[in-house]
Order: C-alpha cells, then sequence, then structure tokens
C-alpha cells in the first residue's frame, strides 16, 4: 500500500472540559474525564512526532484549553518541535498575565468563538455568562498584537444577527471571521429543531455576508462555510478522510476528523500504544475511508468523487446509520430526500428566543436549568 501524503494539520483536543454549554457542541456525547487526560509531557511528545510527520500548524482546543494549567508548557513544545500554535478558545479566563505566559511560550495566534452579537443572546446560546469575557480577551488579543479570528457558529437563533456579528468582528479588531453554519451531529443533531435555520434565512444570511466582504476587502476576512442541508452539494469534509489532518483527542485517540469517534465500528488508535507516523500510515481507522477506493453507489462513477470524498461520513451514519453511504447532503444520493425533507419543512413553532430550550451537554446552573443530553 502506497503511503499517503503526510498531514499538514492538527486539532489538538486538550480537554473536554469547557464553562459553555453550546448546544451544537462538537465535544462528543461521551466526553473524556480529566483524570484521562494527556499529560503536558505526553502532549509534547506527540507533537514532536507530528512535526516529525509532517504536521506544521496545530490548533489548540477543547473544551476549553485555558482549563489546563500546563497549556504555555504545550504551547512551548508545540513552539519547540516547529509548529505554528493557534489558541481556539471561548475567552474565560483569558487574563492579560496569561496572555502574556501563552505569547512568550511562543503562541503565534487567537480563534475566539462568538455565538451572538448582543450580550444576552450570547449568554444564553452558551448557556453561560461569558460576552463580557470574550470582550476583555479580544482587548487582551489586541494588546497582545497576537492576530485574533473570530469562529461563529451560525444557526436559526443568529443568522439574522450576522451583520452585527461581523461589525461586533471589526469593533474586536479581528483579522477574520469564520461564519461556519451548523454542522448536525453530535449535540447539534440531537439540537437539529431548535438550530435548523429556514431557506429564507441562509439567503439573506449570505447575501449580507458578500455585501460585507467587498466592504471590507482588505482588512478583515469574511469565511462562509456553506450549509450542508441545503445546497444540494456534498463538502469535502476535512479535505477528505485522513487526507491533510489529524485530530488527538483527549485522552490520546486519534481521530480523522473530530466527529469520527461517533462511529460504532471505528476502532481508534491511541497514542498511547501507537506511533502518530503508524496511525497515520497505517491505521485501519485512517484507512477505512481513505481516497475513493472504498465508495460504491452514486460516489462510485461519479466526477466529483476526487473534489468531495463522498461528503462527511458522520452525517451519512447520522443520517442513515452506514458511515460507508453517499453522504445525504449531495443531490445525488438515494437518500438526499432525508435532509430536502428537513430543508423544506415548514418552520416548527418554536418558543420566542428568551424561551428556548436546548439540550446541553454538561451540567447546567441551577436557576437555568434545562434537559441534558
Amino acid at each position: 500500500m502506497t503511503s499517503p501524503p503526510p498531514p499538514w494539520a492538527l486539532l489538538a483536543e486538550l480537554t473536554h472540559s469547557c464553562p459553555l454549554h453550546c448546544p451544537y457542541c462538537s465535544n462528543p456525547l461521551e466526553l473524556v474525564r480529566r483524570s484521562r487526560e494527556l499529560s503536558a509531557e505526553k502532549w509534547a511528545d506527540v507533537l514532536r512526532q507530528a512535526a516529525e510527520l509532517g504536521v506544521i500548524h496545530t490548533h489548540l482546543s477543547g473544551g476549553e484549553p485555558l482549563l489546563r494549567p500546563d497549556l504555555a508548557a504545550i504551547v512551548a513544545a508545540a513552539e519547540s518541535a516547529g509548529i505554528y500554535t493557534q489558541l481556539v478558545t471561548s475567552g474565560v479566563g483569558l487574563s492579560a498575565p496569561r496572555m502574556s505566559a501563552l505569547a512568550s511560550a511562543g503562541l503565534r495566534s487567537v480563534q475566539l468563538s462568538v455565538q451572538h452579537a448582543g450580550p444576552a443572546a450570547s449568554d444564553r446560546i452558551a448557556g453561560y455568562r461569558s460576552f463580557a469575557a470574550k470582550e476583555q480577551a479580544a482587548a487582551v488579543v489586541r494588546d497582545a498584537e497576537l492576530p485574533l479570528g473570530l469562529n461563529v457558529v451560525l444557526h436559526r437563533d443568529n443568522l439574522d444577527a450576522v451583520d452585527a456579528i461581523v461589525d461586533l468582528g471589526v469593533a474586536w479588531g479581528a483579522e477574520r471571521i469564520e461564519l461556519a453554519n451548523v454542522q448536525f451531529y453530535g449535540w447539534a443533531l440531537h439540537n437539529r429543531t431548535a438550530l435548523l435555520p429556514t431557506r429564507d434565512q441562509l439567503s439573506r444570511a449570505r447575501e449580507t455576508v458578500e455585501s460585507r466582504r467587498q466592504q471590507l476587502a482588505g482588512t478583515t476576512e469574511l469565511v462562509w462555510v456553506v450549509p450542508d442541508y441545503f445546497d444540494g452539494v456534498a463538502k469535502p469534509c476535512m479535505g477528505g478522510w485522513g487526507a491533510v489532518s489529524l485530530t488527538v483527542a483527549p485522552d490520546g485517540g486519534v481521530l480523522p476528523c473530530p466527529a469520527a469517534g461517533a462511529l460504532p465500528d471505528l476502532e481508534v488508535p491511541n497514542v498511547r500504544d501507537r506511533s502518530l507516523e503508524w496511525i497515520w500510515n497505517s491505521s485501519p481507522a485512517f484507512n477505512l475511508y481513505r481516497g475513493t477506493e472504498w465508495m460504491s453507489g452514486p460516489c462510485g462513477g461519479c466526477p466529483r468523487r476526487e473534489t468531495d470524498f463522498g461528503g462527511c461520513r458522520c452525517q451519512a451514519h447520522a443520517l442513515t446509520g452506514d458511515a460507508a453511504r453517499t453522504d445525504p447532503a449531495c443531490a445525488l444520493s438515494p437518500d438526499h430526500a432525508l435532509v430536502r425533507a428537513l430543508a423544506e419543512a415548514p418552520p416548527d413553532d418554536l418558543p420566542p428566543d428568551d424561551a428556548r430550550r436546548y439540550v446541553y451537554r454538561g451540567p447546567r446552573p441551577a436557576r437555568r436549568e434545562r434537559s441534558r443530553g
């Protein structure tokens, strides 16, 4: 078997712990306990192996990576290995002294999650009073003179605020704003009824983004990640299975994408047991849907198979129970009616935003207790 090209990106999920309880959280339904997290020393070894494999960029993520007291040591290990580091954070806990320590360790940039432009709506969606902390974190990053990006998951509850969210990002000094339409697996699948936007919402938001792109050209980059259920075109998830990036979970499990651990028949390799080089090149998990030879049905003879790689395996499993089927988001999929029915259904009668109910991961504050997944 020919060895695949080396990966260039690593998502380092340092912890699943997080003060926020976002209803679209990409963490698995079963979270890794703190006692099972890799130590800073083991993360240093993982990062060294990643650099030797070809990785040049890592997102230090979670959960909330700032909950790791040894985060600066992990950043320093990545810097020593020659890997560019970006902190992906809610902003909660990013004080000026903490920022200074991380910058001194070699942190290169920060990506701050934003739920809404309005403080009350942001706190409600996040399930935690965090908007003020985010605003402070943005100022701290600016003061440290590091590049700042915003990451916004878009859904029914905030799509109509895209213009205000862009204004917020500009005011906070963001160089890049990623507007990522929600993907429905994990917690987002549990909350799909409340999160699924209308086609009109998406159309208005897309027009707004195009207009703001022209206005902000050369100053702030706007990235629009297309929705899965509405365009009839499957996205090349992660650039293809085991093609350009890998994810290391808090307990050392290694995945082709952050959500792949939900696939029931996937034997997840672990850096405690195997080298990263073996996992990337030889493990059954990374070769299961790599390339195009595994494809059948419409994907097998489709001219787009080298472009979209059959779409998302996790979405195919979530909607059909079979990860090897063509992603139902694709108009050529025999299962496309599943997503078309969802996209074209009249919007449910949902309560007002301030009374919206989500299924949240983790415990909720007593004063705002809601159902749990």
